[in-house]
């Protein structure tokens, strides 16, 4: 009888724990601005709409390919690093790929391809390059691939209107069930 006159006092006693568990505050912090959010919302969308100004090609892009260190990480022709491989031994079947997918190819948008180089590369020295570096490698890289001609120029107009060899395709995943194999040709 004796511990169960204890109880209300340890449920009482326990409902205070959550209080004591939110610390106190030390006036460190406060909440963004909206200008301050809008600063940070680097993400491009398919549209390109968030796209900066600025022009690259595919022949500036290997230049940059080679000055930045690209190839340091993803070897002199994308093919022969250790990162990923940047390019397709069969550029015509987006499908076939080495050591996980193509960037280039398996992107669903061009913009895509332009947004991973812009806040991803080149490793540990994210966000050093240019919109005119991002918009050569990302022609140098697309161009590579079969994607768009050599003299191409990409910029805010023309990125988001490159035709993408997934297509349309991109978001048509086959049907699965629980506890069945996946289909070869699919990574995921």
């Amino acid at each position: 009888m004796g511990s169960r006159s204890l109880l209300p006092i340890a449920f009482t006693l326990l409902m205070g724990v959550p209080a004591l568990a939110q610390g106190p505050t030390y006036g460190i912090g406060r909440t963004p601005t909206a200008e301050e959010i809008r600063a940070r919302d680097i993400s491009i969308g398919p549209t390109g709409e968030e796209l900066p100004p600025g022009k690259g090609s595919a022949r500036e892009g290997a230049i940059a390919y080679r000055t930045k260190g690209c190839a340091g990480c993803h070897g002199a022709a994308g093919i022969d690093g250790s990162a990923p491989i940047l390019k397709s031994r069969n550029p015509t079947n987006p499908n076939v790929w080495a050591r996980g997918r193509i960037l280039p190819l398996r992107a669903p948008f061009a913009t895509t391809v332009w947004d991973y180089i812009n806040r991803g590369m080149p490793l540990n020295r994210e966000g050093t390059l240019t919109p005119d570096e991002v918009y050569a490698l990302t022609a140098y890289l697309l161009f590579i691939n079969g994607v768009i001609p050599e003299d191409q120029v990409l910029d805010q107009q023309s990125l988001p209107q490159v035709k993408m060899p997934l297509g349309d395709n991109y978001a048509s995943l086959p049907d699965w069930k629980p506890r069945t194999p996946r289909l070869k040709g699919y990574p995921y």
